[in-house]
């Protein structure tokens, strides 16, 4: 039997889980690739941790070269075209031929999409931006923090509510909470509405126990730095002295300009197998494009394309060797939300429920901070 090359086109959560697990599933002769831009894998869920002064940026970030030791093939390039026809990805280091094809570029972050984001805000979903966050933090002594989620959809639905709680807790803890305010503005009607009313209104309580104003339903317009103004899209204005905004996302560009991207510019897939459009060729993460029952879509979340990656592993697996795919992703999905003072909260929920997502979110505690503790320590050390 000639030897197959699989691709694996994004080295994040999705990416690495799925290239270790087809790489366990395929002969030995056979090439597993993943190609990313970026030498350095970067474990968002920690990021908030650096923040918080909790982590070290060094501490939650490691070199994906470590997966070679695995038989893993790593490039290190853009992806400029994906020629699905010829079976052919082009980046900027060469071409390189696929027989099976597995795309988990995610959601890119476009600061850039809205004025005066990349000026006046820290893009607190990047390393450098968190760290930055946090020396805001450790400086400010009076004023307004403001969390703003600029677009939706975007990636890691908790991570803001995350914000404003980690950062109560640290102003708290520094002695200026009485001189500070809080708020949050978000789009959004609820705090994380993909997952129900129930959950977002419990969220909605938290907040308002902590004091940190929540204005749902204000979509920004621009901000401008100058002033420290949030200019809404009514002409409503708020003022800040720190910014930790989430910037718009949007598809990668070599996805919007492929034939594999849908009316979004993400890719639809089965919600089944993640199957694109074309033979051959999968999508998963964040890059994916997922209906769920009351004309949603599946939340773009790490804890989803984890689940993902080993359901086409599985089934790349089992079809290479001959064998008919038997396994689907089921939607389900679990989430931490961390609350400050080494406390967490964890929901969990079944997104692929034919009436609505239904989503349970435990009692805060103790046990939930450590619990998550323990889960980036599982996941640095089991997937590289």
């Amino acid at each position: 039997m000639a030897a197959r090359t699989i691709v694996v086109l994004g080295g994040g959560t999705g990416g690495i889980i799925a290239a270790r697990g087809i790489r366990r599933r395929v002969e030995a002769a056979d090439r597993v690739v993943v190609v990313d831009r970026t030498p350095t894998f970067e474990f968002a869920p920690s990021f908030l941790w650096v923040m918080t002064g909790a982590r070290r940026a060094a501490q939650v970030c490691v070199e994906r070269a470590r997966l070679r030791r695995r038989g893993i093939e790593i490039l290190e390039a853009d992806v400029v075209e994906i020629d699905a026809a010829h079976r052919r990805v082009k980046t900027h280091d060469g071409d390189l031929g696929f027989d099976r094809l597995l795309v988990a570029l995610g959601a890119e972050l476009a600061p850039h999409a809205l004025a005066g984001f990349a000026d006046a805000a820290h893009n607190i979903y990047t390393l450098d931006g968190a760290t930055a966050a946090g020396k805001a933090l450790a400086e400010i002594r009076e004023g307004r923090v403001v969390v703003l989620v600029s677009r939706l959809p975007y990636k890691c639905p908790a991570a803001p509510y995350e914000t404003a709680f980690l950062t109560e807790a640290l102003l708290r803890q520094r002695g200026v909470r009485d001189h500070t305010a809080i708020d949050v503005y978000t789009p959004e009607p609820l705090p994380m509405p993909t997952a129900g009313p129930a959950l977002g209104e419990a969220l909605r309580a938290m907040l308002a126990e902590r004091g940190i104003g929540f204005h749902p339903e204000h979509t920004i317009d621009r901000i401008d730095p100058d002033t420290h103004e949030l200019i809404f899209t009514n002409q409503q204005r708020a003022g800040f002295d720190v910014l930790l905004g989430v910037p718009p996302h949007q598809p990668p560009e070599v996805i919007a300009a492929s034939e594999l991207a849908g009316d979004t510019g993400f890719v639809p897939v089965d919600r089944a197998t993640l199957a694109t459009n074309i033979d051959g060729v999968y999508a998963i993460g964040d890059v994916t494009t997922i209906p769920i029952a009351g004309g949603k879509f599946l939340p773009k979340a790490g804890v989803f394309a984890e689940g993902e990656a080993d359901v086409v592993a599985r089934n790349l697996g089992a079809e290479l060797a001959g064998r008919t795919p038997v396994v689907a992703f089921d939607g389900k999905g679990a989430c931490f939300v961390e609350l400050g003072d080494r406390r967490a909260a964890f929901a969990t929920g079944d997104f692929y429920a034919p009436d609505t997502p239904h989503v349970q979110l435990r009692r805060p505690g103790p046990h939930w901070h450590l619990a998550k503790i323990a889960f980036e320590k599982y996941w640095m050390q089991r997937w590289f």
